[in-house]
């Protein structure tokens, strides 16, 4: 059912400017720039040399989340998207709102414990106050974000093509230090009846999930995509299977060219592995990370205050929050708000639990989302034509796994 403040108005609207690569590169930049560079010491902390299975177990979790986030998006094509998805099963206005602070929160959350991993890189080329250095990272993405949709996308993209050349630099100089490393990936599998390798890579999925966070925030953007239908579904898809590769090979190269309690010792793994594997300086791929940390700090901005705006449109918050900006058609006071909030929380909120809280919250919304595409199917509601679907069992499995990866380190022993 459509609410007035869906319908057109004479208010300035959100800027249709982004395609399938500059959407990709949204996505990617804002999964990769929020988890990799910081979390490589926590996921070997608690799985060891099988570390990287935690990955590759955290992909296929998402995988089938962001299948259904691929149908939603062209059934329901507006901001806010995993609150609009969930109002549309069960119509609930509670729970659309509590839906949308959720991802909020753990925008908000996930923005801030990233810009704290930046300040550390960044504290080894200028060695100032920790509070300092933060409150300039997210002031300065917070005026990025607020420039215009193409142009902080397009700085996005940018940052994210430095990252994933630093990455990519990683893994080649891991295999041409190491050529047989590639002869014993399977090592890394662990066997099934080895009950301890099994629990410290399901506790450690819960830590790679928070670094796979960000291929469904890509569907904040669909009101300012280029034929959304046909765009959105494979820029989900695209920007997954590449995080998946690259982390995987990130996390292998790690683990097996650096001792583990060195990873976890260390506030920059990432400059430390660059340095174990080429005996270099580690500033270039320092200054990388500090490139790929603010990346994912200004697409956190942008996403959660989409998701605001969309709530603000749908009549669930103030009016005042989906207000667009004539000038930049951002949403600028949305914008603003997020910014605040994330600089608050980075400087005056202990934020170590808050992270795994952050995947416990997004892992809950996707069972949500998945349940929602459930109910829509079983509904039979009309599909749009022409858009991307799948079948039933889908959702069904999204729900199972998410709820498992949930649930599942607190039964396992």
């Amino acid at each position: 059912m459509t609410s007035p403040v869906d319908a057109p108005t004479s208010q300035p609207e959100l800027r249709r400017a982004i395609g399938l690569p500059l959407l990709v590169l949204y996505g990617l930049g804002i999964t990769i720039g929020a988890g990799i560079y910081v979390l490589i010491g926590a996921a070997a902390d608690q799985a060891g040399m099988f570390a990287p299975s935690a990955f590759l177990f955290a992909a296929f979790v998402m995988a089938f989340s962001a299948l259904s986030f691929a149908e939603f998006s062209g059934r329901i094509p507006q901001a806010a998207g995993e609150a609009v998805y969930v109002e549309a099963a069960f119509n609930w206005n509670w729970l659309t709102l509590v839906t949308g602070l959720l991802i909020v929160f753990s925008a908000t959350v996930a923005g801030s414990a990233i810009s704290l991993g930046s300040a550390g890189y960044v504290a080894v080329l200028l060695p100032l106050p920790q509070p300092v250095i933060v409150s300039v990272i997210i002031i300065s993405m917070g005026l990025i974000a607020a420039k215009g949709i193409r142009e902080s996308v397009m700085f996005a993209g940018i940052l994210t093509v430095i990252e994933i050349i630093g990455l990519l630099l990683i893994i080649g100089a891991g295999f041409l230090k190491d050529p047989t490393m590639l002869l014993d990936i399977s090592a890394s599998i662990p066997s099934m009846g080895d009950s301890a390798a099994m629990v410290g890579v399901l506790s450690a999925s819960l830590i790679a999930f928070f670094a796979f966070i960000g291929f469904d925030d890509v569907v904040n953007l669909v009101e300012e995509t280029k034929n959304p239908t046909k765009t959105m579904p494979w820029a989900i898809i695209i920007s997954l299977v590449a995080v998946t590769v690259i982390y995987f090979l990130v996390v292998y190269v790690a683990v097996r060219a650096v001792p583990i309690p060195d990873l976890v010792a260390s506030e920059a793994p990432v400059g430390l592995l660059f340095e174990r594997l080429t005996g270099m300086s580690p500033l270039a791929i320092t200054v990388i990370a500090i490139v790929a940390t603010m990346n994912g700090v200004v697409i956190e901005i942008i996403m959660a205050a989409r998701v605001v705006y969309g709530l603000g449109r749908k009549g669930r918050l103030p009016d005042w929050l989906c207000r667009v900006n004539p000038t930049t058609q951002t949403p600028l006071n949305a914008t603003v708000l997020i910014t605040i909030s994330m600089l608050a929380a980075a400087l005056f909120v202990p934020l170590d639990d808050l992270v795994e809280w952050t995947s416990k919250i997004i892992l809950f919304v996707f069972a949500l989302v998945n349940l929602a595409l459930l109910i829509v199917k079983w509904r039979a509601d009309p599909a749009p034509e022409g858009i991307f679907t799948v079948w039933a069992i889908v959702p069904l499995i999204g729900l199972v796994t998410c709820l498992f990866l949930l649930f599942a380190p607190y039964f396992v022993v």
